[in-house]
């Protein structure tokens, strides 16, 4: 029996559902109007694809200005999402003991996608402090826990299809390649990574590897907070070895042996 592509079996209809529902990534409202152009979509087609999803909970309209906005069943499925996956079930209380420890904010991405993504964080008690919105797409080459992924989880042929296009977000990213998968071979080497600016100017962050009983890296594990605050010995003496003995208590967790 030749099996078929699971391309081959796509439904056009819930295609274009999903396309719909995917423009509210970056828009907290839209208009059918707006959805159409978009979309190259019929207005009617949209509309009959936002009732249904309205029907179900997934889209609702403010009656003040009838555009739409996702509905509280999107909000449901996402936090489904997050209990049923184990790295977060036991990151938690982990990141309160790193947040309690150093007064830092302290996160848990994993890799999607060709981004890495924070799905867990705990912020201090700290008037100034980073906050990494859950569920936002980051870029790899310019992030301390983009860098634990591509150098410990990405395969060498998919890191280069990935390092292909290096966009700048700072005056301090690294846009060079060579440059870049030198600083690669140290965080393996180390078994951390950092970041100074690079993506967020005055930020600076250091992530560790997450591994499962597998010894496979599942995810990262990053302390982040405002320059002025994280110096370099302090970052080398105190965070550092905080984050790294995170890291191994995490991965403990997830049944990785501890060596």
């Amino acid at each position: 029996m030749v099996r078929r592509e699971k391309s081959n079996y796509i439904i056009q209809a819930v295609a274009h559902a999903l396309d719909v529902l995917e423009q509210f990534h970056t828009d907290a409202e839209l208009g059918v109007t707006e959805l159409s152009k978009r979309l190259t979509l019929h207005k009617n087609n949209v509309f009959r694809i936002l009732a249904t999803l309205e029907s179900r909970g997934y889209i609702e309209q403010n009656r003040s200005t009838e555009n739409y906005r996702l509905g509280t069943k999107c909000l449901q499925l996402g936090q489904t999402y997050i209990q049923h996956m184990g790295l977060l079930q036991q990151a938690k209380p982990v990141l309160c003991e790193v947040v309690q420890s150093c007064r830092e904010t302290a996160y848990v991405t994993v890799m999607r996608q060709g981004k890495v993504v924070p799905v867990d964080m705990v912020e201090p008690d700290q008037a100034v402090r980073i906050v990494s919105h859950i569920g936002e797409s980051l870029p790899l080459h310019c992030t301390a826990a983009g860098k634990v992924h591509l150098a410990f989880e990405t395969r060498e042929d998919a890191r280069r299809v990935l390092l292909d296009s290096l966009q700048t977000h700072t005056e301090q990213t690294i846009t060079d390649r060579t440059l870049l998968e030198a600083q690669l071979n140290e965080v393996a080497q180390k078994g951390y990574a950092l970041e100074n600016g690079e993506h967020l100017a005055d930020v600076r962050t250091l992530a560790v590897p997450i591994r499962d009983y597998t010894r496979t890296v599942v995810g990262s594990l990053a302390v982040s907070g405002p320059a002025y605050r994280i110096g370099l010995e302090r970052l080398e003496q105190e965070l550092v070895p905080l984050a790294i003995q995170a890291g191994k208590e995490l991965s403990s967790r997830l049944g990785h042996p501890i060596s």
